[in-house]
Protein backbone atom coordinates (compact mmCIF):
# COMPACT_ATOMS: atom_id res chain seq x y z
CA UNK A 1 0.00 0.00 0.00
CA UNK A 2 1.64 3.70 -1.00
CA UNK A 3 1.78 5.80 2.18
CA UNK A 4 -0.35 8.84 1.87
CA UNK A 5 1.14 12.34 2.44
CA UNK A 6 -0.90 15.67 1.48
CA UNK A 7 0.52 19.25 2.81
CA UNK A 8 -1.19 21.79 -0.04
CA UNK A 9 1.08 25.07 0.63
CA UNK A 10 -2.06 27.24 1.57
CA UNK A 11 -2.52 24.92 4.73
CA UNK A 12 0.44 26.30 5.78
CA UNK A 13 -0.97 29.72 5.15
CA UNK A 14 -3.63 28.84 7.15
CA UNK A 15 -1.85 27.56 10.14
CA UNK A 16 -0.35 30.76 10.24
CA UNK A 17 -3.72 32.92 9.88
CA UNK A 18 -5.07 30.47 12.65
CA UNK A 19 -2.39 31.36 15.03
CA UNK A 20 -2.82 34.85 14.45
CA UNK A 21 -6.03 34.89 15.17
CA UNK A 22 -6.31 33.37 18.54
CA UNK A 23 -5.87 36.25 20.39
CA UNK A 24 -8.98 37.65 19.71
CA UNK A 25 -11.33 34.61 20.69
CA UNK A 26 -12.44 33.35 23.41
CA UNK A 27 -13.11 29.41 22.75
CA UNK A 28 -11.59 26.88 19.81
CA UNK A 29 -14.42 24.87 18.66
CA UNK A 30 -12.74 21.80 17.03
CA UNK A 31 -14.29 19.51 14.91
CA UNK A 32 -13.47 15.90 14.20
CA UNK A 33 -15.05 13.20 12.07
CA UNK A 34 -16.16 10.76 14.68
CA UNK A 35 -15.39 7.97 12.71
CA UNK A 36 -11.55 8.68 13.98
CA UNK A 37 -11.57 10.81 16.77
CA UNK A 38 -8.11 10.69 17.20
CA UNK A 39 -6.89 10.11 12.82
CA UNK A 40 -8.62 13.36 12.47
CA UNK A 41 -7.37 15.60 15.18
CA UNK A 42 -4.77 17.84 13.83
CA UNK A 43 -1.60 16.93 16.13
CA UNK A 44 -0.68 20.69 15.89
CA UNK A 45 -3.62 21.88 17.46
CA UNK A 46 -1.96 21.73 20.67
CA UNK A 47 0.73 23.88 19.58
CA UNK A 48 -1.80 25.92 17.74
CA UNK A 49 -4.23 26.90 20.13
CA UNK A 50 -2.13 26.76 23.14
CA UNK A 51 -4.20 26.76 26.10
CA UNK A 52 -7.01 28.87 25.13
CA UNK A 53 -10.74 26.72 25.96
CA UNK A 54 -11.07 24.01 23.50
CA UNK A 55 -14.54 22.81 22.55
CA UNK A 56 -14.52 19.34 20.83
CA UNK A 57 -16.88 18.13 18.99
CA UNK A 58 -17.41 14.63 17.15
CA UNK A 59 -19.33 15.58 13.85
CA UNK A 60 -20.71 12.73 11.69
CA UNK A 61 -22.14 10.79 14.68
CA UNK A 62 -24.57 9.58 12.67
CA UNK A 63 -22.17 7.50 10.88
CA UNK A 64 -20.07 6.74 13.67
CA UNK A 65 -20.50 2.84 16.52
CA UNK A 66 -22.51 4.78 19.14
CA UNK A 67 -20.21 2.32 21.64
CA UNK A 68 -17.57 3.60 20.34
CA UNK A 69 -18.38 7.64 20.24
CA UNK A 70 -19.67 7.39 23.76
CA UNK A 71 -16.09 5.97 24.74
CA UNK A 72 -14.25 8.50 23.19
CA UNK A 73 -16.45 11.31 24.91
CA UNK A 74 -15.73 9.35 27.57
CA UNK A 75 -11.89 9.88 27.09
CA UNK A 76 -11.84 13.44 26.23
CA UNK A 77 -13.99 14.57 29.13
CA UNK A 78 -11.31 13.97 30.91
CA UNK A 79 -8.65 16.25 29.02
CA UNK A 80 -8.20 19.11 31.16
CA UNK A 81 -9.69 22.08 29.26
CA UNK A 82 -11.89 20.41 27.42
CA UNK A 83 -15.49 19.61 26.79
CA UNK A 84 -16.36 16.90 24.01
CA UNK A 85 -19.95 15.83 22.62
CA UNK A 86 -20.86 14.23 19.60
CA UNK A 87 -23.06 15.38 16.73
CA UNK A 88 -24.90 15.14 13.44
CA UNK A 89 -24.29 18.70 11.76
CA UNK A 90 -26.93 18.17 8.91
CA UNK A 91 -29.45 17.46 11.72
CA UNK A 92 -31.46 21.15 13.10
CA UNK A 93 -32.90 19.39 16.39
CA UNK A 94 -29.16 18.28 17.55
CA UNK A 95 -27.84 21.59 16.60
CA UNK A 96 -30.22 23.11 18.57
CA UNK A 97 -29.48 21.25 21.09
CA UNK A 98 -25.70 21.78 20.85
CA UNK A 99 -26.19 25.61 21.04
CA UNK A 100 -27.84 25.30 24.43
CA UNK A 101 -24.94 23.22 25.63
CA UNK A 102 -22.52 25.77 23.99
CA UNK A 103 -23.89 28.71 26.13
CA UNK A 104 -23.46 26.76 29.16
CA UNK A 105 -20.24 25.82 28.42
CA UNK A 106 -18.95 29.46 28.06
CA UNK A 107 -20.49 30.86 30.60
CA UNK A 108 -17.13 31.25 32.79
CA UNK A 109 -16.55 33.68 30.19
CA UNK A 110 -19.59 35.92 30.58
CA UNK A 111 -19.60 35.49 34.37
CA UNK A 112 -15.68 36.95 34.06
CA UNK A 113 -16.79 39.96 32.24
CA UNK A 114 -19.74 40.53 34.48
CA UNK A 115 -17.46 40.67 37.37
CA UNK A 116 -15.53 43.03 35.18
CA UNK A 117 -18.36 45.04 34.82
CA UNK A 118 -18.00 44.68 31.19
CA UNK A 119 -21.48 45.24 29.53
CA UNK A 120 -22.90 41.91 27.39
CA UNK A 121 -21.24 40.92 24.33
CA UNK A 122 -20.47 38.04 22.10
CA UNK A 123 -18.95 35.50 22.70
CA UNK A 124 -15.98 34.94 19.98
CA UNK A 125 -15.68 30.99 18.96
CA UNK A 126 -12.91 30.21 16.48
CA UNK A 127 -13.61 26.57 14.23
CA UNK A 128 -10.71 24.71 13.49
CA UNK A 129 -10.70 21.09 11.77
CA UNK A 130 -9.17 18.98 8.93
CA UNK A 131 -10.86 19.15 5.46
CA UNK A 132 -14.19 17.86 4.97
CA UNK A 133 -14.87 17.19 8.39
CA UNK A 134 -18.32 19.18 8.00
CA UNK A 135 -17.29 22.27 8.91
CA UNK A 136 -19.50 24.01 6.10
CA UNK A 137 -22.55 22.05 7.52
CA UNK A 138 -22.11 23.15 10.98
CA UNK A 139 -21.72 26.48 9.93
CA UNK A 140 -24.45 26.56 7.92
CA UNK A 141 -26.68 25.11 10.66
CA UNK A 142 -25.13 26.86 13.56
CA UNK A 143 -25.45 30.39 11.39
CA UNK A 144 -29.22 29.07 9.88
CA UNK A 145 -27.53 29.80 6.32
CA UNK A 146 -26.99 33.93 7.67
CA UNK A 147 -23.04 33.62 7.04
CA UNK A 148 -23.81 37.46 7.87
CA UNK A 149 -19.71 39.05 8.33
CA UNK A 150 -19.23 41.28 11.22
CA UNK A 151 -18.35 44.55 9.58
CA UNK A 152 -15.03 45.89 10.26
CA UNK A 153 -13.13 43.78 12.36
CA UNK A 154 -10.05 41.53 12.00
CA UNK A 155 -10.76 37.85 10.32
CA UNK A 156 -12.97 39.02 7.72
CA UNK A 157 -10.41 37.73 4.71
CA UNK A 158 -9.93 35.06 1.65
CA UNK A 159 -10.65 31.98 3.94
CA UNK A 160 -11.79 33.46 7.05
CA UNK A 161 -14.53 35.51 8.08
CA UNK A 162 -16.33 36.94 11.32
CA UNK A 163 -20.02 35.71 11.31
CA UNK A 164 -22.72 36.80 14.05
CA UNK A 165 -24.48 33.96 15.16
CA UNK A 166 -27.02 36.23 17.27
CA UNK A 167 -26.46 38.34 20.17
CA UNK A 168 -24.14 35.95 22.54
CA UNK A 169 -21.93 34.29 19.52
CA UNK A 170 -20.02 35.12 16.96
CA UNK A 171 -17.90 32.64 14.64
CA UNK A 172 -14.24 32.94 12.67
CA UNK A 173 -14.59 30.46 9.92
CA UNK A 174 -10.64 29.09 9.12
CA UNK A 175 -9.79 27.02 6.31
CA UNK A 176 -9.52 23.39 7.01
CA UNK A 177 -5.62 22.15 7.80
CA UNK A 178 -3.89 19.20 7.76
CA UNK A 179 -0.57 18.33 9.03
CA UNK A 180 2.94 17.69 7.23
CA UNK A 181 3.41 14.39 7.45
CA UNK A 182 1.71 11.39 8.34
CA UNK A 183 3.93 9.35 11.18
CA UNK A 184 1.57 6.81 11.01
CA UNK A 185 0.64 5.74 7.64
CA UNK A 186 -2.37 4.33 8.58
CA UNK A 187 -3.95 7.79 9.66
CA UNK A 188 -3.48 8.93 6.20
CA UNK A 189 -5.44 5.77 5.03
CA UNK A 190 -8.55 6.00 7.23
CA UNK A 191 -8.57 9.80 6.60
CA UNK A 192 -8.80 9.22 3.24
CA UNK A 193 -11.75 6.34 3.85
CA UNK A 194 -13.51 9.37 5.52
CA UNK A 195 -12.79 11.78 2.65
CA UNK A 196 -10.51 14.12 4.03
CA UNK A 197 -7.75 13.32 1.42
CA UNK A 198 -8.26 14.14 -2.08
CA UNK A 199 -8.68 10.95 -4.45
CA UNK A 200 -5.89 12.05 -6.45
CA UNK A 201 -3.59 10.91 -4.16
CA UNK A 202 -4.51 7.35 -3.24
CA UNK A 203 -5.27 4.34 -5.31
CA UNK A 204 -8.62 2.99 -4.51
CA UNK A 205 -7.74 -0.55 -4.02
CA UNK A 206 -5.37 0.11 -1.47
CA UNK A 207 -7.90 1.79 0.80
CA UNK A 208 -11.01 -0.92 -0.86
CA UNK A 209 -8.33 -2.95 0.62
CA UNK A 210 -7.65 -1.96 3.96
CA UNK A 211 -11.66 -1.23 4.69
CA UNK A 212 -12.42 -4.96 3.83
CA UNK A 213 -9.70 -6.04 6.09
CA UNK A 214 -11.36 -3.76 8.62
CA UNK A 215 -14.74 -5.13 8.54
CA UNK A 216 -13.32 -8.37 8.98
CA UNK A 217 -11.61 -7.58 12.46
CA UNK A 218 -14.01 -5.29 14.27
CA UNK A 219 -17.81 -6.17 12.30
CA UNK A 220 -17.69 -9.92 11.14
CA UNK A 221 -21.02 -10.37 9.00
CA UNK A 222 -20.99 -6.85 7.78
CA UNK A 223 -19.43 -7.35 4.29
CA UNK A 224 -21.93 -10.61 3.42
CA UNK A 225 -24.96 -8.48 5.27
CA UNK A 226 -24.23 -5.49 1.98
CA UNK A 227 -22.71 -7.30 -0.74
CA UNK A 228 -23.63 -10.68 -2.50
CA UNK A 229 -21.60 -12.86 -1.30
CA UNK A 230 -22.07 -16.03 0.87
CA UNK A 231 -19.93 -16.06 4.38
CA UNK A 232 -17.96 -18.75 3.22
CA UNK A 233 -16.34 -16.89 0.47
CA UNK A 234 -15.88 -13.87 2.68
CA UNK A 235 -11.95 -14.26 4.20
CA UNK A 236 -8.12 -13.58 3.27
CA UNK A 237 -6.31 -12.94 1.18
CA UNK A 238 -8.01 -9.58 0.71
CA UNK A 239 -6.98 -9.31 -3.19
CA UNK A 240 -8.99 -12.55 -3.87
CA UNK A 241 -11.86 -11.51 -1.83
CA UNK A 242 -12.21 -7.63 -3.62
CA UNK A 243 -11.74 -10.06 -6.90
CA UNK A 244 -14.78 -11.94 -5.59
CA UNK A 245 -16.57 -9.13 -4.62
CA UNK A 246 -16.04 -7.05 -8.08
CA UNK A 247 -17.55 -10.56 -9.98
CA UNK A 248 -20.15 -10.37 -7.62
CA UNK A 249 -21.12 -6.96 -7.80
CA UNK A 250 -21.55 -7.81 -11.82
CA UNK A 251 -18.13 -5.50 -12.36
CA UNK A 252 -16.81 -8.55 -14.26
CA UNK A 253 -12.95 -7.56 -13.54
CA UNK A 254 -13.21 -3.64 -13.00
CA UNK A 255 -12.01 -4.23 -9.48
CA UNK A 256 -11.33 -0.69 -9.43
CA UNK A 257 -14.66 0.12 -10.08
CA UNK A 258 -15.59 -2.43 -7.51
CA UNK A 259 -13.17 -0.34 -4.88
CA UNK A 260 -15.24 2.90 -5.88
CA UNK A 261 -18.11 1.22 -4.47
CA UNK A 262 -17.20 -0.42 -1.15
CA UNK A 263 -15.45 3.03 -0.62
CA UNK A 264 -18.56 5.13 -1.28
CA UNK A 265 -20.75 2.97 0.37
CA UNK A 266 -18.48 3.09 4.05
CA UNK A 267 -18.50 6.83 3.32
CA UNK A 268 -22.10 7.25 2.57
CA UNK A 269 -22.55 4.72 5.74
CA UNK A 270 -24.26 2.38 3.67
CA UNK A 271 -22.77 -0.76 5.22
CA UNK A 272 -22.95 0.29 9.01
CA UNK A 273 -22.27 2.50 11.62
CA UNK A 274 -18.41 2.16 11.81
CA UNK A 275 -15.69 3.83 13.99
CA UNK A 276 -12.17 3.02 12.68
CA UNK A 277 -10.53 4.45 15.55
CA UNK A 278 -10.73 2.24 18.44
CA UNK A 279 -10.57 3.24 21.99
CA UNK A 280 -8.99 0.34 23.06
CA UNK A 281 -6.55 0.20 20.64
CA UNK A 282 -5.70 3.82 21.19
CA UNK A 283 -5.36 3.29 24.71
CA UNK A 284 -3.13 0.15 24.71
CA UNK A 285 -0.89 2.51 21.81
CA UNK A 286 -0.82 5.08 24.48
CA UNK A 287 0.59 2.32 27.43
CA UNK A 288 2.98 1.14 25.24
CA UNK A 289 4.26 4.55 24.31
CA UNK A 290 4.30 4.85 28.25
CA UNK A 291 6.55 2.00 28.74
CA UNK A 292 9.04 2.55 26.14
Amino acid sequence: MATIQWYPGHMAKAKKEVQNHLSQVDYVIELRDARVPESSKNPMIDQIIQDKPRIIVLNKSDLADKEETQAWLDLLNQEEGSQACALNSKNPKEMKRFKKKLYDWTAPVREKWQAKGVKHQAVRLMIVGIPNVGKSTFINQFTQKKKAQVGNKPGVTKGQQWIRIDKDFELLDTPGILWPKFEDPEVGTRLALCTAIKQTHYYNDDIALYALAFLMDYYPGAIEAKYPISADQVHPPYPELLMTLTEKMGFLDDYDRASEKIIKDFQDGAISRLTLDRVADYEMAQEAADND
